[in-house]
């Protein structure tokens, strides 16, 4: 015998049909994104024009965020230095122009390497430890518990750390480029048997402080982005340590990609200046 399907009879309520799973297109989900992002540095902007915090809370991430990230930016803008110069010195010894590798070392640094690879550092250390510490406050509802007591989290939270990244990040920048060209200065000296007093000289000659200042500029830019996203994706974890997990992970990567993609329009934008 066949199924047959009966119809409904008149006044029956037919059964509700089965939930349809809707998926969010990726770019709807990316403009969400931005636009917390957006809402939440305005709240920020807001909060530390009326309400700034105490110096305490900003003095304690100025330790937390940029002192103990002085010995990994160090060690690495060094031998950055180090291996930009024996690189170029070999190459340009070819054509008897070794003794100007100062120049192209000194630029590079100053102008891209030391800010981008010092904000790539710092993106994935501070940049993971703001929202592993936001997201466990978050599961743990201390973030909730600063709300019951009246007080703001954006104060207390994200506004003390936007304010040390802004202040760490450029500081730490200059650090890195100074270390990085005394790396090349002493591989110049060891093994290209350039003068110390040739190789400063000669990078005087050609640096200017526009590259200075471009780098600097770049380095502002790069410090609201790793702060905001991972005050960001902290302040909205969920799901217990698993959800700390994955908010740390993206906050890595989503700061090192729009380290990456502004650079290329930061160093267009600087050039027109």
């Amino acid at each position: 015998m066949r199924d047959v399907e009966m119809a409904p009879a008149d006044g029956a309520v037919p059964s509700p049909a089965a939930p349809r799973l809707t998926i969010t297109p990726r770019w709807l989900h990316f403009i969400d994104e931005v636009g917390e992002i957006g809402l939440l540095t305005r709240d920020t902007v807001r909060s530390l024009l009326r309400h700034p915090p105490p110096a305490r809370l900003v003095l304690e991430q100025l330790e937390q965020i940029g002192w103990r990230s002085l010995s990994i930016v160090g060690l690495t803008a060094v031998f950055t230095g180090m291996v930009l110069a024996l690189q170029l010195g070999t190459y340009m010894s070819r054509f008897g122009a070794k003794m100007f590798v100062s120049r192209i070392v000194g630029v590079s640094l100053v102008r891209e390497l030391g800010p981008v690879l010092t904000a790539l550092l710092f993106g994935g250390r501070v940049g993971a430890g703001i929202a592993a510490e936001l997201g466990t406050m978050a599961v743990t509802e201390q973030v909730d518990a600063i709300r019951a007591l009246g007080a703001s989290p954006v104060r207390n939270l994200v506004v003390p750390r936007v304010l040390a990244t802004l202040i760490m990040l450029p500081a730490l920048s200059v650090i890195g480029d100074v270390l990085g060209i005394l790396g090349g200065l002493f591989i110049s000296v060891t093994e290209l048997n350039v003068s110390a007093a040739f190789y400063v000289n000669s990078l005087l000659q050609i640096l200017l402080l526009q590259d200075v200042l471009s780098g600097l500029g770049k380095t502002v830019f790069f410090a609201y982005f790793i702060a905001i996203i991972a005050c960001h994706n902290g302040l909205r974890v969920s799901g217990g340590a698993d959800g700390v997990g994955r908010a740390t992970t993206m906050t890595v990567v989503a700061a090192s990609i729009t380290i990456l993609v502004s650079d290329f329009f930061l160093t267009k934008l600087f050039m027109l200046l």
